[in-house]
Formats: structure tokens, sequence, C-alpha cells
């Protein structure tokens, strides 16, 4: 640990960004108890800074002091779903960096923690740099979220098991709901790049059926899980459909929202006529029911008999509702806070930046699967350079996919310890 003379006094700020969790307040307890317990401990830093709506209220004097905030009040925002403080999807450039760094000589700001994805990392990085060029000594901190899971150097992110669980309990209680009124149901999940969450539907399936020698055979739905990572085929899809809808009169169907072509165009930009895009060019996805919608006219289009009747399908587009379920994974509110707590004992240290990143290291899937040996789940925090998290996106490995419309237990094994006990359902 730093000697307190090896540490610049000052103020600290926190803040967050991007789309809202179950547990990223954790995370701003987190740093708020990491530093009362360190660095104002130590006579280091002053007073405690929120800011609102992230950097845009950095920039324009909104902050809120967090120094002396009660300890209950701390505990009931830690279980609030949401951004306690606001959050914000601005995504600074050099410029708007410039005006972050005069805010923060303004409030003798000298320990910057924003919680937030790799965007939010990018920013940590150029603020910091920003600073070192002008010799003004500000540290900067990110602490990892994102339901997507896709920062790289992390086993997992803050936000995705409690995202996780509300996906798999939804397509349990949406599954039950396909085989009592038979049809086509197709369900879209957020994760433009991504496919973990889409994959988290995966544990829907009883546990007794999942691991088949072919694990596409399962009866349980979901029956077809697209992710991302694999091009998604419109006549593969139209045949995996009636391959099992020919036999049931139903079938469970689990997309992501950015399937994808062989050529890497977005199967929504396609099929989605007139479609909103966003401020970089994307097709907006997640604030729309019409992937959903158009995967359902293909179908009813290719599927019905000549002569007869189309079948039944409807579809489903979870969008923001994933983010925020006040369900959380005990997991994820426990290293949510650690997290943040981990971010000012970095501080403490004396880093000058740096990201945490959750280490698994005890895979904890034993208990889930129901084998006898093995260890409970268990994870620990590091630090890795901002340049290895910011401005890049980590994607679903190889092995956790099986084939083009399914997962592979090791998904499973490596999913079901973050999201916790599901309920157990019975069938007739």
């Amino acid at each position: 640990m730093a000697a307190s003379s090896d540490l610049v006094k000052g103020n600290a700020i926190v803040g967050q960004s991007g789309g809202p969790t179950a547990v990223i307040n954790q995370s701003l307890v987190g740093v708020v108890e990491g530093l009362r317990m360190g660095l104002k401990a130590a006579g280091v830093v002053d007073r405690i800074y929120g800011m609102r709506h992230g950097v845009k209220g950095l920039t324009k004097d909104d902050l809120v002091d967090l120094t002396d905030t009660h300890q209950d009040r701390l505990d009931r925002l830690a279980l609030t779903p949401s951004a306690g403080l606001g959050s914000t999807r601005d995504k600074p450039d050099p410029a708007y960096c410039e005006r972050i760094l005069e805010a923060c000589k303004k409030h003798n700001i000298r320990y910057y923690f924003y919680i937030g994805g790799n965007d939010s990392s990018d920013t940590c990085r150029i603020v910091r740099e920003k600073a070192k060029a002008t010799n003004y000594d500000l540290r900067c901190f990110h602490v990892p979220k994102t339901i997507d899971n896709d920062l790289l150097e992390n086993d997992h992110t803050p936000g995705f098991p409690s995202a996780a669980r509300f996906v798999a309990m939804a397509c349990m209680a949406d599954f039950m709901d396909n085989i009592s009124l038979p049809g086509i149901k197709i369900n879209v999940v957020m994760g433009r790049h991504a496919g973990f969450l889409t994959a988290a539907s995966a544990l829907a399936r009883r546990r007794d059926r999942e691991f088949d020698e072919v694990p596409s055979h399962t009866t349980d739905g979901p029956q077809l899980v697209y992710c991302p990572e694999v091009p998604f085929d419109l006549d593969r899809f139209v045949t995996d459909v009636e391959a099992i809808y020919s036999k049931k009169q139903r079938c469970h169907i689990v997309v992501s929202e950015g399937i994808a072509d062989k050529d890497g165009v977005a199967i929504g930009a396609k099929l989605i006529k007139n479609a909103q895009v966003d401020s970089h060019g994307n097709v907006q996805l997640s604030g729309s029911g019409a992937l959903g919608d158009q995967l359902g006219d293909l179908l009813k289009e290719k599927l019905t008999p000549a002569g007869g009747k189309p079948p039944r399908v409807r579809a489903d587009t979870f969008g923001y509702i994933q983010r925020c379920w006040p369900d959380a994974s005990v997991i994820d509110r426990i290293e949510a806070r650690r997290s943040g707590r981990f971010a000012a004992q970095l501080a403490m240290q004396g880093h000058f930046d740096g990201s945490v990143a959750i280490v698994r290291t005890s895979s904890g899937s034993a208990a889930f699967l129901g084998e006898r040996d093995g260890d409970a789940y268990a994870s620990d925090y590091k630090r890795v350079e901002l340049s290895q998290i910011a401005a890049k996106t980590r994607h679903m490995p190889a092995e956790f996919l099986s084939g083009h419309n399914n997962v592979s237990r090791k998904f499973i094994e490596y999913c079901l310890p973050l999201v916790g006990e599901l309920p157990g359902f019975e069938r007739l």
C-alpha cells in the first residue's frame, strides 16, 4: 500500500454510464465505501462527489455530494435497480474529454471513477492522458458494467448475471406458455455483437433433458438459440423451425437482436423497412419489436401449406426490461459492490489508473449440475490497463456454441453458478 505522502490530496468523483442494470448501484456504493475506508480515512480525500448523468453532469457542474450520505441510505440504494445518479449515452471524443478535465480541475478532483462498459474505459484513458499532458495529477479508474458481458479480460461483468437470470426465468415461463397453447414463439434478446445474454436462455431447459448426446434434440425450449457469433441464414432458419414444428406443432425460439448474415449484415437491417438508426448509423434494435415481427412474418409465409392456414406465430422483444429487473443474482450483487471497493483500493495503493476485472478462481458448476464433487464458486479481482478494455469487444468463445443454433455444456457450466438457483417446474 502506498504511503499517504505518495497520494495526491483533493476530491474524488464517481459516475455511471451506459445502460443501467440491476446492480450498477452496488458498484456506486462500493466505490463510496472503499473511498471512505481508504483515502477519506487517511485524510487524502476531502469530498466524494457523484456526477449526475455521468460526464454530461460533470461538465455542467451538476454534482451531488456523497461524502456524508448515511450508510442506511447507501444500503437501500445498493439494492435499487437502475442508475441512482442517472446515466448517459455520451461517448466523449478528445474535445469532450478536455471539458471533463477542466471540470475536474475546477472542483479539485484528483480521483476519478467511472462505472460502465468499454466506452467508459476509453473515456478514463483519454482523460488520464490529457491530464498527464498538462501535468495535472488525476487518477482515473474504470469499474466494469454491462449486461452484454462483452468486456475483455473479465470472466464476466457486473450486470450480466442478473440480466441472464431474467432471460432464463422469462424463457422458462414462456416455454410453459408455448406448450399450453402450441404455436411458434420468437423471443428477441439484447446483444448486438455478443451472444452471452441470448445464450442464457438455454438455462430455461430442465437439467434432466439438457445434456443429450445431441443437445439440439432436447424437447424443452428454447429448442433453437441463435447468437450473433454464428452467421444467420434465413432459409436455414425456416428449415430449422419447420423440422421442430412439423413434429410438435410448436417451436420455441430465442434470437439475438444482433444476428447477422455471413457478410456481417444485420438481419434487422435486411428485414426491417425504413428502420431508424442511432447516432452511430446502427439500426435501432432494442427499442423496436420489428425484428421479431419480420421473422414471424417470414415463418408464416414459408410454413403456410397450399390452401391452408398460416401457423400461429408470436414474437416478443425483451428490450430494456432485461436490464433492471428487481430480482438480481446474489453473486452479481456481491461482485458489483466488491468491484467498486476494489477500484477504490487501487487508488489507495497508489495506482494512477486502471480497470477492474473479475477473475473466476473456482468454477462452482458441480452443485448446480447435480454432481457431488466440486468446489463452490469463487472469484477475485485484478487491475488491468485501460487500453486492454477501451473500445474493444469480447465475443462468445467457440467452445460455448454448439452448431449454428445451440449452446454447449461448457456455456451452461459457465453461466449457471452466476445466475443462481432457478425454479423447478413440473410437466404432465
